[in-house]
């Protein structure tokens, strides 16, 4: 599947939701779900530099795609950096770079957040693509 083909997905799921109320619950669902950072990746070099509380995140190249891990020390936070992961873990480095994150403007999460956190999820975006410009340079 896409980037662009999951983003739509996620999407499509938040419009789903009545109000903000539900989609923070269903946010903090999605980061319950996240597959977690190993234990030994939670260093201080894998922490998203930027963000309000604690968030590590893990990328490993398999197969051409990079996968994604992460964790955080907060709840909501632990939501958004899974939305993020499931948009672009196992996806090829170019694409990792090249796409689009409008998704986050359109399911209206940005506006909902308090400016640190939409800071942190402005540095979380970043971080990945950071990751995929490392591992497409060693492709290269």
């Amino acid at each position: 599947m896409s980037i662009e083909e999951i983003q739509n997905e996620i999407i499509d799921e938040f419009s789903m939701f009545e109000d903000w109320e539900e989609r923070y619950q269903y946010m903090i669902d999605l980061g319950k779900d996240l597959p977690l950072i190993d234990d030994q990746y939670k260093t201080d070099s894998n922490i998203i530099k930027g963000c309000q509380s604690k968030v590590w995140v893990h990328a490993e190249m398999k197969d051409d795609k990079i996968q994604f891990t992460a964790d955080s020390d907060a709840i909501i936070t632990k939501g958004i950096i899974a939305i993020l992961i499931r948009a672009f873990s196992n996806q090829h480095p170019k694409d990792i770079i090249d796409a689009d994150t409008d998704f986050i403007d359109k399911i209206g999460l940005k506006e909902h957040l308090s400016p640190t956190r939409a800071n942190g999820l402005v540095s979380m975006i970043k971080q990945l693509k950071m990751y995929a410009i490392a591992y497409q340079t060693q492709l290269n």
